[in-house]
């Protein structure tokens, strides 16, 4: 049985390198190539695949945007995210609207293979490096949590105006503090989050979520 495969990427170059590899599968036929999501649209109302091969940036709706657009006309369609973006937030965002599968452009061609036949047989696949770099955010996430449940209130408070931009004795009037308060908690902050400047500190913060 054949399975049915349309690419969505923006780069003929990418399609054309898609289109030699997939050739050589006798199970694979590509039944259409889409360079945004206009032409995308249209053409999966004439001829609907069983795998979407889709690109994230893509001219006009990005793949991000179409896929929930997609999913809830073709509810049966299996999408898998072909993209350059390494990204666990990247990953999470294209899984939880609905794609089946998540790959990198550079992954070889049996990982993209491999990810196709996983798909169509009703699975998930997600490309192993990604899989570490999901390991890494949910890690990152548990020391968020647990940063937060150590600091204060007030702390939150004071950290959210760093992270703002703000100074110390702008805080300190905004708060209705004296300045050496505020330099206290900042210094508290740091030890807490384990950094030594201002600008660690930011950064840190951006990273763990600890301002959202």
């Amino acid at each position: 049985m054949q399975i049915r495969i349309a690419i969505a990427d923006d780069h003929p170059i990418v399609i054309k390198g898609l289109l030699n590899v997939l050739s050589d599968y006798g199970d694979i036929l590509v039944t259409g190539t889409y360079s945004d999501g206009t032409q995308l649209l249209k053409g999966l109302e004439k001829s609907l695949p069983d795998i979407l091969l889709l690109d994230i940036q893509m001219p006009g709706k990005t793949g991000d945007q179409l896929a929930p657009v997609i999913l809830k006309k073709y509810p049966n369609l299996k999408i898998i995210t072909l993209t350059n973006f390494d990204s666990a937030l990247y990953l999470t965002n294209m899984m939880w609207r609905g794609a089946k599968g998540y790959i990198l452009k550079s992954a070889d061609e049996d990982v993209l293979i491999h990810a196709i036949r996983t798909v169509a047989a009703g699975g998930e696949y997600i490309e192993p490096t990604m899989q570490d770099k999901l390991g890494e955010m949910s890690a990152a996430r548990k020391r968020s949590l647990s940063l937060k449940s150590t600091l204060t209130d007030r702390e939150k408070e004071i950290l959210r105006l760093i992270v703002k931009g703000h100074t110390c004795p702008e805080i300190a009037e905004k708060l209705f503090l004296s300045t050496y308060t505020v330099e206290n908690y900042r210094v508290i902050i740091q030890t807490k989050m384990n950094v030594n400047n201002t600008a660690t500190l930011v950064k840190k913060a951006l990273e763990l979520g600890l301002t959202d």
